[in-house]
C-alpha cells in the first residue's frame, strides 16, 4: 500500500498552532489534516456552560491557518471535539468561526456537521436496558443524574466520520469524538491495518508531545501497509524510541491496552525503532474487535456558584500550626451564620498550597516547614451572593485569627489583590462517565451537509 501521510496539526487547537513548523509540514504534501478542539482534561465547567475554553481570536487564528491551508491544498479537513466540550453549542460556536473565516477569505467548500449531544430519553432507555455500565471506578448512572444534567455529551468513533466523508464533505466539524478517530478515519477507509493506524492515531493526536524535547508543533505520520513512521515538524524536536514509546504512558492506566469505541488496541508486541535522528518507526500493534459496541457518556451537573480568596502567609509560627487554624476557623464561621446561613448550604475548603494543596492527604506531611504558604479559601454555594458571604467571613476570621504565639495583631495574610474576594461564577462536576452499549454506531451523531 502506499505511502498515507496523516497530519496532526493541533492537540488543543485554539491555543496557538506555530506557524513556521505548520508550514513546513504542509509543504510535505499531507493526505489530510486533522486536529483536536476538546477534551475533558479542562475538567467539566465547559460541558456545562456550553462555553468554549480558548478566547475566541485564538481559536480563530488556528481554524482560519487550516481551513486556508486544506482549500489551498485540496485536502481533507476533520476537527474532532469542536468548542472544547462537543455540546451544541460547542458545535455552533466553531461552525459560526468556520463561516465566519469562510467569507473573510472567500472560502467555498461542502462542509459536515456532526452532532454529539445525546437526548436524555435515549439515555434513560438504554439504562432501563441494562445497556449502561461505568467507565471506571463511578458509580453506576442513574435516571436522576440523567435528569440533573445540563448536557450529555457521547464520544463518536470513526464512523461519523467516514460517513461525512463519503458524502463529500471537504471539512468535517464533529462533536466530541474519540481523539484518535480524528486521525484514524480516513487510514480506515483506505484499507490500512487498523492496529497500525490506530496506534499511530494515538500518538499523533497529541502532535509534537511525543518528541524529545516534546511540544505543540505539528506532527506528520507516514502510514504503510506494516509500519508507521513519526516525524514532528520542529527542526530541533526529535522523535526518538524512547519518546515515543514513552506516549503509551500518556492518560492511560494501562501501557499495553487502550479500550477505543468498537475494540481494543493491544500494544504487547508493538515495536520502535529510529530510522535517524528525527524519526522513529513503529510496528506490531493489534487490533481486537469487541464483542459489544460502545461509546462512552460525558455529562455534567451544576453544583453551585464559587467565590474564593487567595492570600499568602510568612509568619512560621502560623505556618506550623496552619492545619488547626484550618478546622478552627470554619467552626467560627458556621457559629457566625448559622441562623441565617445553614452550614448544609454550602461548602467551605481550605488549600494550602507549599504544604498541600495539591497532593492533599496523599503525601505525609513531616516536619517541614516552609518559609511561606499560599492559602486559598474556597467557598460554594446555591448563589453568588450566599458564596460571596461565606468566603468573607472566612476570610476575616483567617485574617485575624488568635493563633498561640502570635507576635503581631496588624493581620496574618497578604493579599494579592483587592477586594480579596473573588466570585468565580457557577461550578459544575462530571456527573455521567459511562460506557453505552449501541447497535449502530451511527445512530446517535446526526450529520449536515452545508455547501459553504
Amino acid at each position: 500500500m502506499q505511502e498515507l501521510r496523516c497530519y496532526a496539526a493541533s492537540g488543543q487547537l485554539g491555543y496557538g498552532i506555530p506557524k513556521d513548523s505548520f508550514n513546513r509540514g504542509i509543504k510535505k504534501r499531507p493526505h489530510f489534516i486533522g486536529a483536536d478542539m476538546g477534551s475533558i482534561d479542562v475538567g467539566p465547567f465547559h460541558l456545562g456552560s456550553g462555553k468554549m475554553a480558548p478566547g475566541k481570536a485564538s481559536a480563530k487564528r488556528d481554524l482560519g491557518l487550516l481551513l486556508r491551508a486544506s482549500k489551498k491544498s485540496e485536502i481533507p479537513l476533520i476537527i474532532g471535539s469542536a468548542g472544547t466540550a462537543g455540546g451544541k453549542p460547542h458545535l455552533l460556536d466553531t461552525v459560526e468561526m468556520v463561516r465566519e473565516i469562510s467569507t473573510e477569505h472567500g472560502l467555498h467548500f461542502r462542509l459536515a456537521v456532526i452532532h454529539a449531544e445525546i437526548e436524555k430519553n435515549l439515555i434513560k432507555s438504554a439504562l432501563t436496558k441494562g445497556r449502561i455500565r461505568p467507565c471506571g471506578p463511578v458509580p453506576d448512572l442513574t435516571a436522576h443524574e440523567v435528569d440533573r444534567s445540563v448536557r450529555i455529551v457521547a464520544q463518536m468513533g470513526t464512523e461519523p466520520l467516514i460517513s461525512a466523508l463519503g458524502a463529500g464533505a471537504e471539512v468535517v466539524v464533529a462533536g466530541r469524538a474519540c481523539d484518535t478517530s480524528i486521525f484514524a478515519a480516513i487510514p480506515q477507509m483506505k484499507g490500512y491495518d487498523r492496529g497500525l493506524f490506530m496506534h499511530m492515531a494515538k500518538i499523533i493526536e497529541c502532535t509534537s508531545i511525543c518528541a524529545e524535547p516534546g511540544g505543540r508543533d505539528p506532527i506528520m505520520g507516514y502510514l504503510y501497509q506494516d509500519s508507521f513512521v513519526l516525524e514532528s515538524q520542529h527542526p530541533l524536536r526529535k522523535c526518538t524510541a524512547v519518546s515515543v514509546a514513552a506516549h503509551s504512558l500518556y492518560e492511560q492506566a494501562d501501557p499495553y491496552r487502550f479500550s477505543e469505541p468498537g475494540g481494543i488496541l493491544d500494544l504487547s508486541n508493538a515495536q520502535f525503532e529510529e530510522i535517524d535522528e528525527w524519526r522513529t518507526k513503529v510496528w506490531g500493534a493489534q487490533w481486537i474487535p469487541a464483542d459489544e459496541y460502545t461509546v462512552k457518556l460525558e455529562g455534567a451537573c451544576w453544583v453551585g456558584v464559587r467565590c474564593i480568596v487567595i492570600g499568602g502567609v510568612t509568619d512560621p509560627i502560623m505556618i506550623a500550626q496552619i492545619d488547626k487554624i484550618a478546622e478552627q476557623v470554619p467552626e467560627l464561621v458556621r457559629e457566625l451564620l448559622s441562623e441565617e446561613i445553614p452550614p448544609e448550604t454550602y461548602h467551605l475548603n481550605f488549600r494550602i498550597y507549599g504544604l498541600n494543596g495539591v497532593t492533599g492527604p496523599l503525601r505525609p506531611r513531616g516536619t517541614f516547614v516552609p518559609q511561606e504558604v499560599f492559602i486559598m479559601v474556597d467557598v460554594v454555594a446555591k448563589d453568588a451572593e450566599t458564596a460571596k458571604t461565606v468566603c468573607g467571613v472566612a476570610k476575616q476570621n483567617l485574617l485575624h485569627f488568635g493563633y498561640p504565639g502570635r507576635l503581631a495583631t496588624g493581620g496574618n495574610l497578604a493579599f494579592p489583590f483587592t477586594p480579596p474576594e473573588i466570585l468565580v461564577g457557577d461550578t459544575y462536576r462530571f456527573n455521567v462517565y459511562h460506557l453505552m452499549e449501541v447497535d449502530d454506531p451511527l445512530a446517535l451523531f446526526p450529520i449536515e451537509l452545508h455547501d459553504i
